[in-house]
């Protein structure tokens, strides 16, 4: 009898070591990738920064699709076009969905961030056509982000920083950041460093990997602690936020609702389309963009360049077992845009890291036509996401960057900043980490093109401020055609 106890525990033993030993193993009909460790499977080979190059390298090694191995999930990598298209567009039903992110969203964000919802409200908010009546917004905070550069150039990445950021404001909670320094601003940013860097953490991707870690008490596990105290301050922001919109709304207030310095020669070669076009007597506006073929292939060999979510932000997840090229991807799987491999594919683009407009000369399509194109070699860039996760700013973010661009490149000399008497360029490959990429801080010398640019620089500020914004709250006193309250 006992005898036959130790060999059914023993059985038990070996049985529940070999199911152990199993996780973090990659089965032989998953897409290829790198070696993996028991238990572990490539989370020991996971960066902790400028995962971009990595996840690259391994595009260029284990093919168009791969898989990793963490833990006990499964994360398959897109690096081409093709699957892009056949996947997360053609097959938008099954890949629409978000992996689970306890750390990020639950306790981050109590299952109510928006970056990893998706909402129809937020579409029928920002489709084409409901874009266009954010024209006017965006108007005034360029001609404020032009005013801001003339009058403090050396301040021009917390301008541009502000651009963006009032726009937002406008289009969410009827209010728009005036300066760089409002404090609701400075919150919001520092909200998002935070999240960025508690979900960057190993603890967060562990948790996500390995569940039952989630039980352990709080003390051993520090960013659990963090997760839940940034949600309390954040839900407290925006909610603030919100009861301000609605009780304004209420009482009939609320109006709105809701790298040129490295490449001298590409300024030049669009500035002299600016010139030849536009002239110097007034600026770009958004019935320019169709005259202005370079500035459009400036725009999209910018974000193809430097994408901003480089990794496509967060991860899809497939709903169901599919099968593409032969390889099996199972039900719950992480898929992850690869949109740097993508962008630096030298098959799709000769001589990547090259800054060359002249790829988009005969591209006329918006970013938003071009990734709805039925041929995958002929979408410009991937920065915006595909399918159903389709970034739905896609429409206002165009625009925005058109106008930013082109009147900047009309109104400055853009050159490098001159420290002990010499030029110095800022470093291309140094971004910031994080969901949202950007070159890291660099300084620039920023002047205006002539005296008379200047000006009207300065007066077009000028009667927006007396014909938009309240003197004392500095923001809109009325709606603009096509907003009602």
């Amino acid at each position: 009898m006992l005898t036959i106890t130790l060999f059914v525990g023993a059985a038990i033993v070996v049985l529940v070591g070999s199911r152990i030993l199993r996780i973090g193993q990659r089965p032989k009909n998953y897409p290829p990738g790198p070696p993996t460790l028991p238990l572990l499977g490539n989370i020991h080979q996971m960066p902790t920064r400028d995962a971009h190059l990595q996840f690259e390298k391994w595009a260029r090694e284990y093919g168009p699709i791969y898989s990793l191995i963490l833990g006990t999930k499964c994360l398959i990598v897109l690096s081409s076009d093709e699957a892009v298209k056949e996947l997360l567009d053609k097959r938008s039903g099954l890949y629409s969905h978000r992996p689970e992110m306890y750390i990020g969203q639950t306790l981050c964000s109590g299952n109510l961030r928006l970056l990893m919802m998706f909402r129809k409200m937020i579409h029928s908010l920002l489709n084409v056509t409901a874009s266009k009546k954010y024209i006017p917004y965006q108007m005034l905070e360029n001609r404020k982000l032009l005013h801001d550069i003339l009058i403090q150039p050396e301040g021009f990445l917390k301008h541009i920083r502000r651009y963006s950021n009032a726009l937002t404001t406008t289009m969410v909670f009827g209010w728009r950041t005036p300066t760089y320094e409002d404090g609701k601003m400075m919150q919001l940013f520092d909200g998002f460093s935070k999240f960025a860097d508690i979900n960057q953490t190993g603890t967060a991707a562990i948790i996500d990997f390995f569940p039952w870690l989630r039980n352990l008490p709080e003390f051993l596990i520090p960013a659990q602690k963090k997760a839940k105290e940034l949600h309390r301050r954040e839900k407290a922001l925006y909610l603030s936020h919100w009861l301000r919109a609605k009780e304004e709304s209420r009482q009939g207030k609320l109006n709105p609702r809701n790298a040129m310095l490295l490449f001298p020669d590409v300024q030049r070669k669009a500035q002299d389309e600016i010139e030849r076009v536009i002239g110097s007597s007034r600026l770009p506006v958004m019935e320019d963009l169709s005259e202005l073929q370079y500035i459009r292939a400036c725009m999209k060999e910018t974000v193809r360049w430097m994408p901003t979510t480089i990794l496509g932000a967060v991860p899809h997840a497939v709903t169901q077992d599919d099968e593409y090229r032969g390889m099996f991807i199972p039900k719950n799987a992480g898929v992850l845009n690869n949109v740097w491999a993508i962008h630096m594919d030298p098959n799709r683009h000769p001589n990547p890291r090259t800054f060359n407009p002249n790829r988009y000369l005969d591209d006329q399509q918006s970013f938003g036509d071009a990734a709805a194109n039925p041929d995958p070699s002929q979408r410009d860039v991937f920065t915006f996401g595909a399918g159903r996760r389709m970034c739905p700013g896609i429409h206002v973010a165009e625009r925005s960057l058109f106008l930013g661009m082109a009147r900047i490149l009309w109104a400055f000399r853009i050159e490098a900043e001159i420290v002990d008497g010499r030029p110095v360029l800022p470093d291309p490959d140094r971004l910031t980490q994080g969901f949202v990429c950007m070159p890291e801080e660099f300084g620039a010398r920023i002047t205006p093109r002539s005296q008379g640019m200047a000006d009207l620089v300065v007066r077009e500020w000028r009667e927006a401020e007396r014909d938009c914004l309240d003197p004392l709250t500095r923001q809109w006193v009325h709606s603009p055609v096509g907003f009602s309250s």
